[in-house]
């Protein structure tokens, strides 16, 4: 038997194929029927064309000696995957596998998190299509400083491990990082991953991630995220759906959210969006600016609707249009809002303050943060007012809403922000 556990004759001629050096014609390399036992990783370099057998018909599995970045690792340019599983056998390797914690702000995920699904670095033109990825301690798919990426149609369950502390460490879903480019994560489905669904990421040095669509996705039973855009321009998150996001809660680390985001986020946009029984927040704001959040519906959040947030100190939150949601049943208030030149109009705000606070404090001098249907803040990690902006037309029902329709923190004057026809009323 060889190292990958095939026959030999067979292993040495697919051997020969993958770790071959480019060629002028993408090769096609079809995958054996049946259980592939891999005992490190296959290496695979484009340009190439790998198939499962015909009909779905072969599944790669870690063996239970397993241990590398991850079952396939990718590079250079041309390459496809398409029509086979693969099992990373998480419980054989749970325990080099588990309490990992998160690698140091200096190092990126492709240099520390092992026992991945598929690890992809600096590729162009890579394309997923049919995979069904499971059981994976790692990520799913993590892609690396690459380009043209597009991942269609892929099923990912029952992946991810825990910290130290036995929480999530973000892993399980998919993760695009350091400035990947030109990229494309659609019709996916995510069901019981302990980390992110999907997920944008780059060290704070490195470039942003950029043109990106993430689309028409499913989620279920998330522990953490369905969708983070972190630090990245030009990303569409459009006509996702799911439910049971921070679930279950025993591997909760943070607030779980909807849509996240964090670092330096602009020119993107959430539109059409459809969540609900999530442990946490709809959509978090954290660093968006200059973008659009519009027609996203989530129902039965623990925590917020809808957050603006400023953590990453090269940008100011500013001209977000947020038009047209519902954020129905949220514990506590409908939009918190910070930052300068939004537009707030046409929401339906309903069913807030299910806590029925009064009040709940989050901070000791702004007792009406998380029991209003509308908070104009003064900052979060740094003053940043909310000044200059538009809170129009929206309908805010809830526990005290008539009182505390649209409120104020305390140094935010009234002529600071034009506030016009907004229906409010209470429910019992």
């Amino acid at each position: 038997m060889s190292r990958w556990g095939w026959p030999g004759a067979a292993a040495l001629a697919i051997a020969a194929w993958l770790l071959a050096g480019p060629a002028p014609a993408v090769r096609v390399v079809q995958l054996p029927a049946g259980v592939v036992q891999l005992h490190a990783e296959m290496l695979v370099e484009g340009p190439v064309r790998v198939e499962g057998a015909p009909g779905g018909a072969t599944t790669l599995r870690a063996a239970a000696d397993f241990h590398g970045p991850a079952l396939l690792v990718v590079t250079g340019r041309d390459v496809t995957l398409q029509g086979f599983s693969m099992d990373g056998n998480r419980a054989a390797l749970a325990e080099a596998a588990t309490r990992m914690g998160l690698p140091p702000s200096n190092r990126a995920f492709a240099q520390f998190t092992q026992d991945n699904g598929i690890l992809a670095e600096n590729c162009r033109r890579l394309a997923m299509a049919g995979l069904r990825i499971a059981n994976v301690a790692g990520f799913a798919v993590l892609v690396n400083r690459s380009r043209d990426v597009s991942i269609d149609g892929v099923e990912v369950s029952d992946s991810g491990s825990l910290d130290p502390q036995g929480r999530n460490n973000t892993t399980g879903g998919i993760l695009l990082e350091e400035g990947t480019a030109g990229f494309r994560v659609t019709h996916c489905r995510f069901r019981n991953v302990l980390g992110n669904g999907v997920w944008t990421h780059s060290l704070y040095t490195s470039p942003r991630n950029a043109g990106g669509l993430i689309a028409w996705n499913e989620f279920l039973n998330i522990g953490r995220d369905a969708v983070e855009v972190g630090h990245a321009s030009d990303v569409r998150v459009e006509a996702n759906g799911g439910r049971r996001i921070g679930y279950p809660g025993s591997v909760v680390e943070d607030v779980p959210v909807a849509l996240d985001t964090a670092g330096n986020v602009d020119r993107s946009a959430y539109r059409g969006n459809r969540f609900e029984e999530i442990n946490g927040k709809c959509i978090d704001l954290d660093g968006f600016h200059d973008g659009v959040v519009a027609d996203n519906r989530c129902r039965a959040m623990a925590n917020f609707g809808i957050v603006f947030n400023d953590s990453n100190p090269d940008m100011q939150s500013r001209n977000v249009r947020v038009t047209g949601n519902q954020i129905d049943g949220a514990r506590y208030g409908g939009i918190f809002v910070i930052g300068e030149g939004h537009l707030i109009a046409h929401n339906r705000l309903t069913n807030l303050n299910t806590a029925r606070c009064g009040p709940c404090y989050y901070l000791a001098d702004e007792p009406d943060m998380l029991r209003s249907g509308i908070y104009l803040g003064k900052g979060v990690s740094r003053p940043s007012p909310a000044r200059g902006n538009r809170i129009e037309d929206n309908l805010i029902t809830g526990f005290g809403m008539e009182r505390r329709c649209v409120a104020r923190a305390p140094g935010i004057a009234a002529d600071w922000n034009l506030v016009r026809g907004n229906l409010c009323r209470d429910l019992p």
